[in-house]
């Protein structure tokens, strides 16, 4: 699946190509409860349609569950990797400020506490540059503001946005030490949240996403 699904995303395999469960066993050394089972986990990604007397055909982008976590991995590991990165770059700068403005209104009395721990240990971990620690830590971080907000289709984001901050990692996209003002800017959302101010964890994340942006940049010109 991770190979043809790389393939597929990369245009190797390009739209309207047509597989055949025969072409997977031989190709795989499979059997063909696994090529159909791998055939079908592709279809429901939206990657290839499968109908009888015509095969499995691959699909154009706009079919594609572009959400589909597995579906970002491939493209951030693949060809395509730029234009994945813009568009999740693009899509949290649009979200994520006003999740944090919710979650200011709507996090629990725990999740208010635990962000603020989380932006805590991230300074810690972020300063002793032990970036593995680091990454899980913004995870967690993201994905519990996204939670918080107490809307439920900023929180189904949640893997979108796991998926692409790990990747800047293991692309190689982060520095060794991350920035001094971005660990800031997270402890500056966590307590804009804790103490209710929507406004000020808005504009905290909005400067959070600056960075991000710049970063982007950067990747585009180099």
């Amino acid at each position: 699946m991770d190979v043809i699904g790389q393939q597929i995303v990369d245009e190797t395999l390009p739209a309207g190509h047509v597989l055949t469960l025969e072409w997977i066993q031989a190709e795989f050394g499979v059997s063909r409860t696994v090529a159909r089972e791998t055939m079908r986990i592709l279809e429901w990604m939206g990657l290839v349609t499968s109908r009888r007397r015509v095969g499995i055909t691959v699909q154009p982008r706009a079919s594609w569950n572009v959400f589909d976590p597995r579906v970002i991995w491939w493209r951030l590991s693949g060809t395509g990797r730029d234009q994945q990165l813009r568009s999740l770059t693009e899509l949290r700068v649009a979200i994520e400020p006003v999740a944090a403005n919710s979650a200011a209104r709507n996090a629990t009395a725990a999740e208010r506490n635990r962000l603020i721990g989380l932006a805590a240990a991230m300074r810690e971990q972020g300063a002793a540059g032990r970036l593995d620690d680091f990454l899980e830590l913004d995870i967690e971080f993201h994905t519990l503001l996204l939670e918080a907000s107490g809307n439920e289709m900023f929180d189904a984001l949640g893997d979108a946005v796991s998926v692409v901050l790990r990747g800047r990692i293991q692309l190689g996209l982060m520095p060794h030490h991350p920035v001094p003002v971005s660990m800031q800017l997270h402890e500056d959302v966590a307590q804009a949240v804790a103490q209710g101010d929507g406004a000020a964890a808005e504009e905290a994340m909005r400067d959070i996403l600056a960075e991000v942006r710049t970063a982007m940049n950067t990747l585009d010109t180099s």
